[in-house]
């Protein structure tokens, strides 16, 4: 394909993705594939000879799109939403075409420059403490990484070299091993299993530390914790706040715990991947108080605030704990002003070396959305979410399991996990609308999430007539099926 192809075939391409979201809510939102689907649509191996794009686009509609799930559908509510918006897909082509591989800033100076200064953007919209922004000459920053899964592995991997390089100091008959033997990482038993995963990655301890009963961590449980494994000689040296947990959306109280974090030297970082867009409209800012605690902190702009994934912005205090623990410096990749303050070389804040050009979708969706524009976005997205919950309440058949925040709802029938399981399952089975459930406490409960940036309240009554019926349907046979037993 040479330019002049490409010309013709971006044009088609661009009106295939328009048509694509403009029309997507005419498609099922659910996939109607069975596992293996694919592998007898297509030829065993890769073609010798070259193939025609014709043939390759038409394929689209027949292989692809039957197994696709519609994360951009109106009817789609399942998990939380996944951001995405024209600017920044036009941004992304921008990335592409670019084509750089930003892991220095000699690799391509604007990649590295625009992503410090658009998280000092992001940093401001959400009032963030100064000492995260980068500024002219501060000590903190913001760096784009993958996913908030990544952000927290990150956090706890700096947070384990500062303090094993702390113990030695203090304590130099210790080795490394038997520091490392004794850590111990503390999260929410509400937070996300990504949390794990990176104790796991990072060969440490994890606890977690019981949440009340609104799904929330507050000090005196930390406190307790805490006390029981430093008499134990176990090391605490990570705790994990997570504002909005991901089965219900309920938020750590930073106020307590920030401080005792501080004071017993531990590493608090701040997990707000779906929240955290939220707190640009200022009145949802209070549920960030607190930060000013924090050592890092995190949240996805690829979830809620119109910049596709991958897109996850993190924030620390002290760029230097990061850099301290993932710096190596071979020959071809050093260059001639990195030891200028002014430079930032994002390979020393991530897991891989290479990146993308990612602060370009940020760039171009703060620009044309503006602040006041990603406010509305967010705000209609909350009024849907207590459309929807006022409309469960009344049916009093249906309970509501959490205190309704931001954009998600976490509802139930009254009666067995059995039989929201049950309506679970006709629900997406009928494939009108999409849903995923959580465990509150012993309990099987369904989210509903609002997550399309199209989105209307339309949608939302349709939805919750099409449950509602649902639940009446099941309600009759389901009497007379357990009375027979």
């Amino acid at each position: 394909m040479d330019a002049a192809e490409f010309r013709k075939r971006g044009k088609e391409m661009v009106d295939y993705v328009a048509d694509y979201l403009e029309k997507i809510e005419k498609r099922q939102v659910f996939p109607d594939v069975e596992p293996g689907y694919l592998r007898p649509l297509i030829a065993d191996c890769a073609p010798q000879d070259p193939e025609s794009f014709e043939d390759v686009f038409k394929d689209i509609e027949k292989i692809i799109m039957p197994g696709v799930t519609h994360w951009h559908s109106p009817y789609f509510f399942a998990y939380f939403p996944a951001a995405s918006s024209f600017p920044a897909l036009l941004a992304d082509m921008l990335c592409g075409g670019i084509g750089c591989v930003g892991f220095s800033w000699a690799a391509s100076p604007a990649c590295t420059e625009l992503e410090t200064v658009m998280l000092d953007w992001l940093g401001k919209m959400v009032n963030l403490p100064e000492e995260f922004l980068a500024g002219k000459d501060g000590q903190g920053g913001g760096v784009i990484q993958g996913s908030a899964s990544e952000a927290t592995l990150i956090a706890l991997l700096a947070a384990r070299t500062k303090t094993i390089r702390q113990v030695q100091s203090e304590r130099p008959e210790l080795t490394e091993a038997e520091i490392m033997g004794r850590l111990v990482a503390y999260a929410s038993d509400q937070a996300h299993s990504s949390v794990e995963r990176a104790a796991l990655i990072g060969a440490v301890k994890i606890k977690n530390v019981p949440s009340d009963d609104t799904f929330t961590v507050c000090g005196s449980a930390l406190k307790k914790v805490l006390d029981e494994d430093k008499a134990a000689g176990l090391i605490p040296f990570f705790f994990c706040a997570t504002l909005g947990t991901t089965s219900c959306c309920s938020f750590d109280k930073l106020l307590e715990l920030g401080p005792i974090c501080n004071k017993e030297n531990i590493w608090m970082h701040i997990d707000a991947a779906y929240a955290g867009s939220a707190f640009i409209c200022p009145e949802f800012r209070h549920l960030l108080n607190g930060v000013e605690f924090a050592d890092s902190f995190n949240f996805n702009p690829h979830k809620w605030l119109l910049v596709n994934f991958d897109c996850s912005a993190m924030w620390v205090k002290k760029r230097s704990d990061l850099i301290g623990a993932f710096k190596l410096e071979p020959l071809y990749l050093q260059h001639h002003h990195q030891e200028s303050g002014l430079v930032t070389d994002y390979r020393h804040w991530q897991i891989p070396l290479g990146r993308r050009f990612r602060s370009l979708k940020l760039w171009f969706v703060l620009r044309m959305y503006g602040v006041k524009g990603l406010q509305e976005h967010i705000r209609k997205h909350i009024r849907l979410s207590h459309q929807f919950e006022h409309l469960v309440l009344q049916d009093e058949r249906f309970e509501i399991c959490a205190e309704v925040v931001l954009g998600l709802v976490c509802f139930r029938l009254k009666g067995s996990n059995e039989l929201n399981e049950a309506l679970l399952k006709s629900i997406n089975d009928a494939k009108k609308i999409h849903l995923v459930p959580c465990h509150l406490r012993e309990k099987f409960v369904l989210r509903f999430a609002i997550c399309s940036r199209t989105v209307e309240s339309t949608h939302i009554k349709f939805a919750w007539q099409h449950i509602s019926q649902l639940a009446t349907d099941l309600l009759k046979t389901w009497g007379q099926n357990h009375h027979q037993q």
